[in-house]
C-alpha cells in the first residue's frame, strides 16, 4: 500500500512474517527492497486489479492476460523482484494488455479507484482483502511453475481475475470475502495438483535419494529456487563442459526426479536455507543462479557470481532472459575454477548428507507397514513440521521440536523449514525412516494425499488421524497453502513463529473459533499436547 501524504511512511508492507516489529515496513523492507521498489510493486498490483476488472467486464480472459497475471502477481512475492525498471516494464505491459482487450478500458474501470477500494475500509475488511491478495500471489507462483512446463488450468487462471475483481469492490462484505478466501484455498489445491502433474510427467516420480553436501573440485554452478525446467536447461547446457551442478534451498528435491538424476554432473547440494545465503555464499568460487523467490540482496563478496532468470531480478545483476542462454554462467564458473580439491560442508546441525525424494506416491507404497505400525502402537504420531524458514531466533523451536519428538513418532517435512533439522539422524520406527522429506512447499499437495489415504484406510476423518501440523510461515505461498488446509477442513494447526501482521484480532478470532489455529508455544509444551 503506497502512502504519499505529508508525514506518512515512505512505503508500507506487511506481507511477510519478518515485517518490521510485527507491524509493517515503512522505510525499507526487511527483505531488502527499497521504498521505491515496494511502491512500484503496489502499482503493479493496482494495474493487475485494473486488468482483472477489464477482463471480467468484457468476459475476455486471453492467454496473454493470464500469463501477465501469473507473472505480475509472482513478481510481487517476497524475495523475487527488487528491480524497479523491470517492474515498470511489467506495469506497462499489463496496462497495454487491458487496452488491447478494451480500448475504452480506463473509462469503464477507472484506475484511480483501486487504492480506495483496497484500503479505504475498516480493519477486518482490509485484513481479509490482504489475506486474499497475498494468497493469490502464492498461488500465482505455483501456476507460473506449471505454465513453464506447458501445463495450464483454465479454472485456476480465471480465478485470479474474478478474485481480484471482487476484492476491488467497495461494498463487499466480510462474509463475501471469507467465501472468496475459502474458494481460493480450493482452487490452490487444484493448482498444486496441476504442478505435481507437470513435474512428475516431465521428470518422473521422485524416489528417495541421499544427497551429498560435499562440493567436488573444479568449476561448479549452484541452482536455487523451485523451477525444475531452469535446472534441466542448466544441466543440458553444461554437459561435457567440466562443470558440476548443485542445488540450493528448495531445489534440493530435484535430486529425487529420475530424469534429472540421469545427468552425471548433477552432483549434490550446497548450503542450507535461503536466509543464510549472505553468510554461506561469501567468497565461494562458484556461480549461483536464482530461478524463483529466495533471493536476498547480494553482498560485494559474491555479487559478481549471482545470476537471475524468470521473474527474479535485482539491479545490476546479470539477468538471463527468455532465450535461457546460460553462457554467462558457464563462462563465469570456468573463470572462477571452483575448489582445488573436494570440499565438505555441513548442514545446520553438523550433518554431512541429506535425504530427499519421498514423493507421496512412494510413501503410499509403504501404506501396509505404516498402517500396521499405527495399529500395533509402534507409531504413535505423525508430525508434519514444514513451511518456510527465516532469520528469527524463535525458529530454533522447530529444531528442538524434531530433536525432542518421541522415538515412536514420524516427522514429515516440506518447504525450506526442513533445513532446521534435515541433517539430524533420528533413526527409524517400525522399519520406516523417522524423517521423511516430501519436497518443496507446493508438495503440501502430496502431504494431503497421504492424509486422505490414511483417513480412508482407518475409516475416519483427516482431523481424527494421529497427525499434527506444526507450520512455519514466511511469505505468501505459505498463505495460499494455509487457505487450502482451511478450505479442506483441516483443524488444530500450530503456526509460528509469529502470526501474520495483516490478520486483524477479529479475523484471528474467527480462525481460532472455526479452525482452532494456535500459536506455537515451546517445543516441550506443544509436544505434550501433540502426543496426548
Amino acid at each position: 500500500m503506497t502512502q504519499t501524504a505529508t508525514n506518512t511512511p515512505e512505503m508500507f508492507c506487511f506481507q511477510c512474517e519478518q515485517t518490521l516489529n510485527g507491524k509493517g515496513c515503512t522505510k525499507a523492507g526487511v527483505c531488502g527492497k527499497s521504498a521505491q521498489c515496494a511502491n512500484k510493486q503496489d502499482s503493479l498490483i493496482k494495474a493487475l486489479i485494473f486488468l482483472a476488472n477489464v477482463c471480467v467486464k468484457k468476459e475476455d480472459i486471453t492467454p496473454k492476460s493470464a500469463a501477465l497475471m501469473r507473472e505480475g502477481l509472482f513478481a510481487t512475492l517476497t524475495n523475487v523482484n527488487f528491480d524497479e525498471k523491470s517492474l515498470q516494464e511489467l506495469i506497462d505491459q499489463v496496462l497495454a494488455c487491458a487496452e488491447e482487450i478494451d480500448p475504452q478500458a480506463k473509462l469503464i474501470c477507472p484506475l484511480d479507484d483501486t487504492p480506495l477500494a483496497l484500503w479505504g475500509a475498516d480493519e477486518d475488511i482490509r485484513s481479509l482483502k490482504s489475506l486474499i491478495i497475498f494468497g493469490l500471489k502464492g498461488m500465482a507462483a505455483y501456476a507460473y511453475h506449471a505454465a513453464i512446463l506447458n501445463y495450464y488450468d483454465q479454472e485456476v487462471d480465471h480465478f485470479f481475475f474474478t478474485a481480484l475483481q471482487q476484492v476491488s469492490q467497495l461494498e463487499i462484505t466480510a462474509e463475501e470475502l471469507v467465501n472468496i478466501a475459502m474458494e481460493l484455498g480450493k482452487v490452490n489445491y487444484k493448482c498444486m495438483a496441476l504442478l505435481d502433474k507437470a513435474n512428475t510427467e516431465s521428470y518422473g516420480v521422485p524416489t528417495p535419494e541421499e544427497v551429498s553436501l560435499t562440493i567436488k573440485k573444479g568449476p561448479f554452478i549452484v541452482v536455487s529456487g523451485h523451477d525444475l525446467k531452469d535446472l534441466e536447461m542448466v544441466l543440458e547446457q553444461t554437459k561435457d563442459k567440466g562443470i558440476n551442478i548443485y542445488t540450493h534451498g528448495e531445489m534440493i528435491p530435484a535430486h529425487g526426479y529420475p530424469k534429472l538424476k540421469e545427468y552425471p554432473h548433477f552432483q549434490g547440494h550446497f548450503g542450507t536455507a535461503w536466509c543464510n545465503q549472505q553468510k554461506e555464499f561469501a567468497n565461494i568460487p562458484g556461480v549461483f543462479l536464482f530461478t524463483t523467490n529466495c533471493l536476498m540482496p547480494p553482498t560485494p563478496s559474491y555479487r559478481d557470481n549471482i545470476f537471475t532468470t524468470g521473474v527474479v531480478q535485482f539491479p545490476h545483476i546479470t539477468h538471463i532472459g527468455e532465450d535461457k542462454d546460460f553462457t554467462p554462467l558457464i563462462e563465469r564458473a570456468l573463470e572462477l575454477g571452483g575448489y582445488s580439491e573436494d570440499t565438505a560442508f555441513k548442514g545446520s546441525n553438523g550433518g554431512e548428507k541429506l535425504t530427499t525424494g519421498f514423493n507421496y506416491r512412494t510413501v503410499l507404497s509403504l501404506a501396509e507397514p505404516i498402517i500396521n505400525g499405527v495399529k500395533s502402537g509402534a507409531i504413535k504420531r505423525f508430525i508434519l513440521v514444514g513451511g518456510c524458514d527465516g532469520n528469527k531466533k524463535e525458529r530454533e523451536y522447530y529444531t528442538e521440536l524434531v530433536k525432542k519428538a518421541p522415538s515412536d513418532s514420524i516427522i514429515l517435512t516440506l518447504g525450506c523449514l526442513k533445513y532446521r533439522f534435515n541433517d539430524l539422524e533420528i533413526g527409524t520406527v517400525a522399519g520406516l525412516p523417522r524423517l521423511i522429506d516430501l519436497g518443496q512447499c507446493n508438495d503440501a499437495y502430496g502431504a494431503l494425499q497421504i492424509a486422505i489415504a490414511l483417513a480412508e484406510a482407518f475409516e475416519c476423518e483427516v482431523n481424527d488421524l494421529p497427525l499434527s501440523l506444526v507450520l512455519g510461515w514466511y511469505e505468501q505461498k505459505a498463505v495460499a497453502i494455509l487457505l487450502t488446509l482451511l478450505a479442506l477442513g483441516v483443524k488444530n494447526i500450530k503456526l509460528g513463529p509469529s502470526l501474520p501482521a495483516f490478520v486483524s484480532p477479529n479475523i484471528l478470532g474467527f480462525l481460532v473459533e472455526n479452525f482452532n489455529i494456535a500459536s506455537i508455544k515451546t517445543a516441550e509444551e506443544d509436544l505434550a499436547e501433540i502426543m496426548a
